[in-house]
C-alpha cells in the first residue's frame, strides 16, 4: 500500500529535474504536510484558501515554499503578504495592484503568476491574452515595484479529452512566449509556466510546464 511519500517519489521519478513540483495540501492535516517535508524533503505547498493557509503556516517549518493557488480575494492579501512564496492566482489588475500595497507595507517583492483562462468551462478565473496585453502596456503597471510576475498558471478543462487539454495547454504556452518576447525579454525572473495537475501533468510538460501542481496524485 502506497503512501504520500511513495507517491510523490514515484512523480518525482517521472517528471524533468527542471520541473517544480507543487504538492497541492489543501484540506489536508499539518501533520501529513510535516511527513512530507521530514521524511522527503518537500518544500513547495500550495493552498487554495488563506484561512487554510495562516493555520497551516503558524504550526509548520517556516522555510515551506507557500504557493496560493485558489481565487484571492482583496481583502484578504494582507494575512499572507508576509510570507507566502509565490501567488499562482493573479486574475485582474486590481488584485496585483492590491498585492504591490501589502507587500510594500511588509517591505517585501511578492513573486505572482498571471492566470489565464484558458479552459471552456466559465467557472475558471483568468485574463485573456487581450486583457494581459492592455495591463502590460499601461504606465501604472510599471509602478508596481513591490511585485514580480514570474511567469503565468491556467488549467485545462477538466475532461478525459487528452486531445483538448494539449490544444488548451499549447495556447499557454504560446501566451508565455508572447509575453516573454515583447514585455519581459530582459527579464531571466519570468520563466515559469504553471500548468498541469494530477490527471494532465504529464500532458502539461509535454507542452512547456515548468510546474506542475499535484494533490490528489500525492494526498489520499
Amino acid at each position: 500500500m502506497m503512501n504520500s511519500i511513495d507517491r510523490l517519489n514515484e512523480i518525482r521519478s517521472k517528471v524533468p529535474a527542471t520541473v517544480k513540483i507543487v504538492a497541492v495540501s489543501k484540506t489536508k492535516p499539518a501533520s501529513m504536510i510535516e511527513e512530507l517535508y521530514v521524511k522527503a524533503g518537500h518544500r513547495i505547498f500550495g493552498e487554495n484558501r488563506v484561512q487554510e493557509l495562516e493555520s497551516k503556516h503558524s504550526v509548520l517549518p517556516a522555510d515551506i515554499d507557500w504557493h496560493l493557488i485558489g481565487h484571492l480575494q482583496t481583502n484578504k492579501i494582507k494575512y499572507v503578504a508576509p510570507y507566502v512564496g509565490l501567488i499562482q492566482s493573479v486574475d485582474s489588475y486590481k488584485l496585483l495592484c492590491e498585492i504591490n500595497k501589502e507587500a510594500k507595507k511588509c517591505n517585501r517583492v511578492i513573486p505572482c503568476l498571471l492566470q489565464f483562462h484558458i479552459a471552456r468551462e466559465e467557472t475558471k478565473y483568468g485574463f485573456s491574452l487581450d486583457e494581459a496585453i492592455r495591463m502590460l502596456e499601461d504606465n501604472s503597471f510599471r509602478e508596481l515595484s513591490n511585485i514580480s510576475v514570474k511567469g503565468i498558471m491556467g488549467m485545462a478543462t477538466f475532461t478525459d479529452n487528452e486531445k483538448q487539454v494539449t490544444s488548451e495547454f499549447k495556447t499557454l504556452a504560446t501566451y508565455f512566449n508572447t509575453l516573454k518576447s515583447v514585455y519581459f525579454s530582459n527579464e531571466p525572473g519570468f520563466c515559469e509556466i504553471s500548468m498541469g495537475m494530477t490527471q494532465d501533468y504529464h500532458l502539461a510538460i509535454e507542452e512547456g510546464s515548468t510546474m506542475v501542481r499535484i494533490g490528489s496524485g500525492i494526498f489520499r
